[in-house]
């Protein structure tokens, strides 16, 4: 079968359901690239679902739509499905393409490479501060390919994608944070599929395989060089229903609020990205000039925690002291948690908690760090114990687990820990320590629900023990006393208090000062943790 020498409605179809399935084979690997504007790990995600979108508008039409409704559909799906920055610029991208495709009854070469430079045109209008070395740059490329190849249809696609990936390729020399890292533009990456769809669907090439995402070797380090962008703590997104000619006062009230700032659409609806310290103000700009609609807050603080750990999959820290017969290996997050165990005599630190879970395979080669024949692992959540429990089937060395389902019971139960008795006997002893504390924990509702103790809405702060909600409140500090009043009970004589992010002196003094007031038989015990998600840990003894 010869190769189609224009682009119809069909083709056009097949290439933006090849693309999406392109992206979900290849979303871990885009994902792990992810380290530019903030390094959270979810470009190849938001890629997905803002095609998956165009994909669903697509069906919706049905699979004899015309040109100017499969046009329509990628326009509007696109629009309404984009999922942050990256997804909000390949929306761009792909409204630009089918913009000129809608009056024609199919798409020659000249056609495709004239909406390719219209397409980047528009995604570089869209955003306020282009950067050179992400998805932008790929994008020029691939119309600059195209414009270079017009003599036939096979010619321009592959030209297109052959471009894309040169200029992928050279994104680490454009943008440093790239470069330090070892990797190539995630965003530009997701888009190279866009191409390699195009020439799978007119020159019948070969579609690429994603190579296995823990292969990525990615050089994570603590600052991003932008410091700017990395300051910005939160991702705001919606849609803004508005006048077009309110859209200049309504970039000029957004550009002095943050950056990463795209904002996309026309004819009255626009999707709307930007990073922020500050919430409301970026919502309030929408009302000035519309109505924001289906607002989504990213706290991009805890994003990159948990991306972070994700790429480094786990860190074993082995302490100095001598090979101690019975080995004891935890997993924490956060490093003053971390120096606490050490301190009670843990061997080895695997990092890891609340959804950032290592494997059996991971645990395992902690194990055999230790050089211990006998080890006792605290996974110290309960989401841990599972992968911890299969360890003693894939190791040598003699493991048992002690059930601990929080950082405090874990404290607790090292209190018992014997390097010289077995791993049994530590068992023993260590479980009975841990079951002597009682647990809870304070952190801030990312759904609204409804509890045992009432509703819960997305932004309250909430007190958990094993039981689950506990305490509802406004502040962390009201979340935090209330819950304390439900766990201590007659014969405690001891709260201990663990510092993690979003702990203030002033909310540790005002918990500390009910303390004194409402328990004064009671020693206060504060740590700091620097565990991120949970502002206070608690243990109650």
């Amino acid at each position: 079968m010869s190769a189609p020498t224009k682009l119809s409605a069909s083709d056009l179809r097949s290439a933006m359901t090849t693309f999406a399935s392109l992206l979900r084979s290849h979303r871990d690997v885009i994902n792990r690239l992810n380290v530019y504007p903030v390094p959270d790990g979810d470009t190849g995600t938001n890629m997905t679902l803002t095609v998956e979108s165009v994909v669903a508008a697509l069906d919706a039409e049905g699979s004899e739509a015309s040109m100017e409704s499969v046009c329509s559909a990628i326009a509007k799906g696109s629009l309404m499905g984009a999922r942050g920055n990256s997804g909000v610029i390949l929306s761009q991208l792909l409204r630009g393409l089918v913009e000129r495709f809608k009056v024609v009854a199919a798409v020659t070469p000249q056609v495709l490479a004239d909406s390719l430079d219209h397409a980047d045109v528009l995604a570089r209008q869209a955003v306020l501060r282009p950067v050179e070395g992400t998805i932008l740059s790929v994008a020029r490329a691939a119309a600059q390919g195209a414009q270079s190849a017009t003599t036939s249809l096979t010619s321009l696609v592959r030209a297109a994608r052959d471009r894309a990936r040169e200029a992928l390729a050279h994104t680490p020399e454009q943008l440093p944070v790239l470069a330090q890292a070892g990797v190539v533009d995630s965003g530009g990456t997701g888009l190279l599929l866009l191409f390699d769809a195009l020439c799978f669907v007119v020159a019948k090439d070969p579609l690429p395989v994603a190579p296995p995402a823990e292969t990525i070797n990615v050089h994570v380090t603590e600052e991003v060089p932008d410091g700017d962008i990395a300051d910005l703590r939160y991702e705001v997104m919606y849609l803004l229903d508005a006048p077009d000619e309110s859209m200049g006062a309504f970039r000029d009230a957004w550009s002095s609020l943050g950056d990463s700032i795209v904002i996309v659409g026309g004819e009255g609806l626009y999707n709307c990205h930007i990073h922020t310290d500050d919430i409301g103000a970026s919502i309030e700009a929408g009302v000035d000039v519309g109505r924001p609609r289906d607002i989504r807050v990213t706290d991009l603080a805890e994003q990159v925690v948990e991306e972070r750990w994700v790429r480094e999959a786990v860190v074993d820290e082995l302490s100095d002291e001598p090979v101690p017969a019975t080995a004891v290996v935890a997993v924490t997050v956060g490093e003053g948690v971390a120096r606490i165990f050490r301190s009670l005599g843990v061997r080895a630190i695997v990092s890891g908690g609340q959804s950032m879970n290592p494997s059996t395979a991971q645990l395992a080669a902690a194990v055999q760090a230790t050089g211990s024949h006998e080890v006792v692992i605290l996974p110290n959540n309960k989401n841990v114990r599972l992968a911890a429990e299969q360890v003693n089937a894939v190791v040598e060395e003699n493991v048992v687990v002690v059930a601990t389902n929080s950082i405090v019971e874990g404290f607790a139960a090292l209190l018992a820990y014997d390097p010289d008795a077995s791993a049994a006997e530590n068992a023993s002893s260590m479980g009975a320590s841990a079951d002597h504390v009682l647990a809870g924990e304070v952190t801030r509702a990312v759904r609204a629900t409804l509890t045992d103790v009432g509703q819960v809405h997305e932004g309250d702060w909430i007190g958990l023990d094993a039981h689950g909600v506990r305490s509802i409140a406004d502040s962390v500090a009201v979340a935090s006393t209330n819950l304390l009043g439900q766990l201590i009970g007659e014969g405690h004589e001891l709260v201990t208090i663990i510092e993690g992010d979003g702990a203030t002196s002033a909310n540790t003094r005002r918990i500390s000062e009910y303390l004194a007031e409402a328990y004064p038989a009671i020693a206060v015990e504060v740590h700091h943790g620097g565990q991120p998600l949970y502002p206070y840990l608690f243990g109650v003894e």
